[in-house]
């Protein structure tokens, strides 16, 4: 399979993550995306870069204003009196009406769902390289190829329209969709990251061109907490468009694989042309986010029976962070599609 990829990512190297109360070091470090890059290269996966793309895929799912923060915010932020090296919000709209303000500290609110995705100088040139990514790949599939994967990063299916959030700026995944609208009146998007695709969700969520399903962890207590449960499905025209499959903390493979044949069969429903897999191994056992115990046995498994729709399949690495099994499992999940296609 054919792996698009680029260096520009490795300068987005996010420290600020408050969990509890405590500020750590960001989870979403460049060394992750070396050990799938190295990982899928020892399995013999070609390589190649993303084509300079520009705004315009983006602009097909994100809004001007936030689109214009997310490349000022950083430059600007700096300018700020004692201002910190990263732009981290303190300050939100929350669930009220209120009114888009001028100042940076409070379009960061705005735009800033969490402390999860904080911003440094070099952070919008990674994102946009991510997206670049993803529409390579997605343009590979148009051309022809039967699948292709866009390794990622930062990942993006927490990003909604106008809001980034867990790691995400711009939503990889739904643009890759978007772009594969151009030739498929139908698209499908099954994410498998243990955390549920939020962004993703809140992007098509009046849409009946393309069915969001979504397979993770429980929201009740784990993130993103206020989107992924059961009776979320559309609303307007989007009603019955989006299905998720939340499963209790801790769920090993059996469980998971169950989930994910109740995703193919409304997929099968569905009746797309293409596929986007919103591709997280954070849901694996041994993942530093302890949300669901997936094995490599289980990545390959769900692999395989999401190649069995015979549909061309862009795969767009989201979650997934440091653990001794991340190259491991990518390499599983690779060779389960390969042997699902045949």
């Amino acid at each position: 399979m054919k792996v698009v990829y680029s260096e520009r990512h490795a300068r987005h190297d996010p420290q600020t993550f408050l969990v509890r109360g405590v500020i750590q070091r960001n989870a979403e470090q460049p060394e992750r995306a070396l050990r799938l890059l190295a990982a899928a290269q020892a399995a013999g996966h070609p390589v190649e870069a993303p084509r300079p793309i520009g705004l315009g895929p983006a602009q097909a799912i994100h809004t001007p204003e936030y689109l214009d923060f997310l490349q000022v915010a950083a430059r600007e932020w700096a300018t700020l009196p004692g201002s910190g090296p990263e732009v981290v919000p303190n300050v939100h709209p929350a669930r009220y009406p209120a009114t888009y303000p001028k100042g940076l500290v409070g379009r960061a609110g705005w735009h800033q769902a969490d402390t999860g995705c904080p911003i440094g100088p070099h952070t919008w040139d990674a994102a946009l390289a991510a997206c670049e990514t993803a529409v390579t790949a997605a343009e590979l599939v148009l051309a022809g190829a039967r699948e292709a994967y866009a390794l990622c990063r930062p990942p993006g299916h927490h990003a909604f329209a106008d809001m980034a959030g867990g790691f995400c700026f711009l939503n990889n995944s739904a643009i890759a969709a978007q772009h594969l609208r151009r030739d498929h009146a139908r698209v499908a998007v099954l994410d498998v990251d243990v955390h549920h695709g939020n962004g993703t969700q809140g992007i098509f969520f009046e849409r009946d061109d393309v069915l969001t399903v979504s397979i993770h962890a429980d929201p009740s207590t784990y993130y993103p907490y206020f989107w992924g449960h059961a009776h979320e499905t559309g609303t307007g025209k989007g009603h019955g468009f989006n299905l998720n499959l939340p499963l209790p903390m801790g769920s090993p493979d059996a469980p998971w694989l169950e989930a994910g044949d109740k995703a193919l069969a409304r997929i099968k429903a569905f009746a797309p042309t293409a596929l986007v897999v919103a591709l997280g191994l954070d849901a694996a056992a041994s993942d530093p986010l302890q949300g669901l115990k997936v094995t490599g046995t289980g990545f390959h498994a769900m692999a395989s029976k999401i190649a069995s729709l015979g549909l061309p399949t862009v795969l767009v690495q989201e979650g997934g962070y440091l653990s001794d099994d991340l190259g491991h499992n990518l390499v599983q999940f690779l060779a389960g599609f390969d042997s699902g296609r045949r």
